[in-house]
């Protein structure tokens, strides 16, 4: 007896395995929910600062405080992002923010004004960026050990231009920006930079070559060799993307501070490196995203503020930190296995 023959099938009636479905769908899962339970991090912190110190955290001068104090090391966390989805860390960056601010500072440097300021910071940070690149990318040494020696360097160099001093800073030009006269609809200028470097680096990583090709290095060096990108060559770029971020900072902060110190920047590259992990960024390389690590930036900002109106101790605040880091690994992880 012969069995009946089925219809063929129409190739649109075809369900697609779980190998066919696409790749992105399962991408934008997990940066959605990653960035939905960031956003549940900030909005509890607010929340509680909200009931803990109604009056002083709630208070528009003490939120634009918080936000001006996250633009400094926010413009460090951006450039960091782009180094660790490489695939690469930066150990130096705050060691490059001391000494691009000490450098900016002299009396020599601030008779040209404003302008010889500014040119002074981004150039001694991209400089310091050439070095970590040119040792990483051409001279074969591993992205840690670089970089640290670049740390202990900036450090011992900045401590030597100022001698141990505050080199104060006279140039109105600088000072007028941390003024509130020189406030854009309520919203501080070093605000305004740390906006407008996020959204380009985002646009960067995400809508041309060079952001593709960052994330191809971190994900397979060997395959995006073998594809024809220049890996020595986007290493470099990287590192000289992460200068010119850390100048850029160091300057932020000259106006913040209105002085330049040798011991500026302390901890940044472990306030950056946290932020951009629990925004998402793996530190093998491959993935993260700028979005996720500006709320990384503000989660450890508000924490900090929080801490300092409630007269609670650093130590607990550096524990309320790690507690946090943890959580977000675990919860990247949990998203990751059920995707």
């Amino acid at each position: 007896m012969t069995q009946p023959v089925s219809p063929p099938r129409d190739s649109t009636d075809k369900v697609p395995s779980a190998a066919e479905t696409p790749a992105w769908r399962a991408v934008l899962f997990r940066a959605d929910v990653r960035t939905l339970s960031l956003l549940g991090v900030l909005a509890a912190l607010i929340l509680i600062g909200g009931i803990t110190k109604p009056d002083q955290f709630l208070d528009t001068r003490n939120l634009q405080l918080v936000l001006t104090q996250a633009s400094v090391i926010g413009v460090v966390t951006v450039g960091m992002t782009f180094v660790i989805i490489s695939g690469g860390i930066d150990l130096s960056v705050g060691a490059i923010v001391a000494l691009a601010s000490v450098w900016a500072t002299t009396v020599a440097t601030q008779e040209y004004g404003f302008g010889g300021i500014l040119l002074t910071a981004v150039l001694v940070g991209l400089g310091c960026g050439l070095v970590n690149g040119v040792l990483i990318a051409y001279g074969g040494m591993v992205p840690f050990i670089a970089t640290l020696a670049m740390l202990a360097s900036a450090r011992g160099l900045a401590l030597q231009i100022t001698d141990g001093r505050t080199q104060i800073v006279t140039v109105d030009g600088v000072l007028d920006l941390g003024e509130r006269d020189s406030y854009v609809l309520g919203i501080p200028p070093l605000v305004l930079v740390f906006a407008a470097v996020t959204v380009i680096g985002w646009l960067v990583l995400n809508r041309t070559t060079f952001g593709r090709r960052s994330v191809a290095v971190g994900g397979n060096a060997e395959a995006a060799r073998l594809a024809g990108i220049d890996v020595r060559r986007q290493r470099l770029y990287l590192y000289l993307l992460s200068g010119l971020c850390c100048g850029i900072a160091a300057f932020l902060l000259i106006v913040l501070a209105g002085s330049g110190q040798n011991t500026n920047g302390n901890l940044y590259e472990l306030d950056a490196i946290a932020a951009a992990i629990i925004g998402g960024t793996l530190l093998t390389g491959g993935r993260g995203t700028i979005v996720g690590s500006v709320l990384g930036v503000l989660i450890f900002t508000t924490i900090t503020n929080i801490f300092a109106l409630n007269n609670l101790q650093s130590d607990v605040q550096q524990i309320a930190k790690g507690a946090i880091i943890v959580a977000a690994v675990l919860v990247q992880r949990r998203t990751a296995s059920t995707t």
